[in-house]
């Protein structure tokens, strides 16, 4: 049960389901994912009073955070699948969620319930009206309750913006992991990979060990300086593994391991092969990346052996819920739906299209108003057909403007009124020997899914 301040008994009116009480949220609270930046408090200032009001929760567990680019939330799903595995309970939160609100929360694969929902928000009204939180850092405050309560044993925290300024950033956890760098949100976050780099090591804590995944020359200056000033060890996982695809199959990947060889590499672990049920091939680089961190979890004391990493990575979805990470719908034709939205994301989308045999490609797309669309419109392949797309919200592109902006840059196809119309097109256009993909946006694959 949520603590609450003595003024929850201001409340006008209580919330009597759980319907209510998200239409509430979703009413009530600025959020990123309808309005975009103007829903961001610049700093943690409300989440701190929130987490005040109920008694600091997020001091109450450990933790393990995950900020970067891209692969933060399937780096989050691997190391709660594995932790869960070993025999922690373990928490784990994401965002944003794809079909219901509760996916965000989750204890050892369960989402929230819905009346635990109710209770805190009814419990919090009050505070909520008088701190004008965000969505996000009231979901945030939420997490944080329900994992102490719980008494998760661990709980992973994937950053949901940036790192510094990020609602998430209250916590110290056993390691801080900052899986890679690229370009998104630069209105935001700055406009250069450094200072990109500088908002998500803000996430290093004093004496807590950082495993950077991708070890970039632009941006490996930034983690070295910070991980010096906090005294904190810094791990390059892409230095520590060596990971080849051996087999890939439809529903899984046989990926072959080496540890490599170095003054500093102390890890504990010893896997030579995993059998991964995550087919992307950027999956590669977020396994090298949780290892890593596997093994400063180990170093601080948890009991997890090689059989809990390979028994939990065959079975990472059905662990924890994942969707939407190469996300195979159906054969003849291949569909395929994939979240990957800024520039690096779809590089790696476009690599697996390339993997795949096909004979026509179909692509379902659909972005977002504040992203730099013209510069993935230009990553996009001329010799597909477009059915071209908004999801359901206010920061969309509409569909006719992703149009005419794609056709300019030789893009060519027609837009339709909805994600699901798009998609009944393509299917309709394409042979059983054809690939369909559909993305752009998280929010595109939401409304597939």
């Amino acid at each position: 049960m949520a603590v609450s301040n003595s003024n929850s008994s201001e409340h006008v009116r209580p919330f009597n389901n759980y319907k209510e009480t998200i239409d509430y949220l979703y009413a009530r609270l600025p959020m990123f994912t309808r309005i975009g930046a103007a829903a961001i408090k610049p700093d943690l200032t409300n989440t701190l009073k929130l987490c005040e009001r109920i008694d600091n929760p997020q001091n109450k567990f450990k933790s393990i955070h995950i900020a970067g680019t891209n692969g933060k939330g399937s780096t989050s799903h691997m190391l709660a699948a594995i932790l869960q595995t070993a025999g922690y309970k373990t928490g784990l939160y994401t965002s944003p969620h794809l079909k219901d609100f509760r996916e965000r929360i989750r204890l050892n694969g369960e989402m929230i319930p819905e009346h635990r929902v109710v209770d805190f928000v009814n419990g919090q009204q009050s505070n909520i009206e008088e701190i004008d939180p965000s969505f996000f850092e009231v979901t945030v405050a939420l997490a944080f309750d329900f994992f102490a309560n719980e008494q998760v044993d661990i709980a992973v925290i994937e950053v949901g913006l940036g790192g510094r300024l990020d609602s998430t950033n209250i916590i110290t956890p056993l390691v801080s992991v900052i899986t890679n760098i690229g370009y998104d949100h630069v209105n935001i976050l700055g406009d250069t990979l450094p200072k990109i780099a500088s908002e998500k090591a803000g996430i290093i804590k004093s004496g807590v060990p950082v495993v950077v995944g991708e070890k970039h020359p632009e941006t490996a200056a930034t983690f070295f300086e910070k991980s010096k000033s906090t005294k904190s060890k810094l791990v390059n996982a892409s230095e520590e593994w060596q990971i080849t695809k051996s087999i890939h199959q439809d529903l899984n990947q046989f990926l072959k391991l080496e540890l490599k060889k170095t003054e500093i590499n102390k890890s504990p672990l010893s896997l030579k092969e995993v059998d991964l049920d995550l087919t992307g091939s950027y999956q590669l680089k977020n396994l090298a990346t949780v290892l890593s961190s596997v093994s400063e979890l180990k170093l601080a004391g948890f009991d997890i052996s090689d059989e809990h990493i390979r028994l939990a990575l065959k079975s990472v979805k059905m662990l924890t819920g994942l969707q939407g990470r190469w996300h195979i719908l159906s054969q003849k034709p291949l569909i395929v739906c994939d979240t990957g939205h800024n520039e690096d994301g779809i590089h790696e989308v476009l690599k697996n299209i390339n993997d795949q045999e096909f004979h026509k490609l179909h692509m379902v797309i659909g972005m977002v108003k504040d992203k730099e669309i013209s510069k993935i419109l230009k990553l996009l392949p001329k010799n597909a057909t477009y059915y071209f797309c908004n999801p359901d919200m206010p920061r969309a592109k509409t569909a006719m403007e992703l149009k005419e902006e794609a056709h300019v840059l030789g893009l060519i196809g027609n837009n339709f009124e909805s994600v699901a119309a798009a998609l009944r097109a393509a299917k309709a256009a394409a042979s059983e020997n054809d690939l369909i993909f559909i993305g752009g946006s998280t929010f595109v694959v939401a409304e597939i899914l």
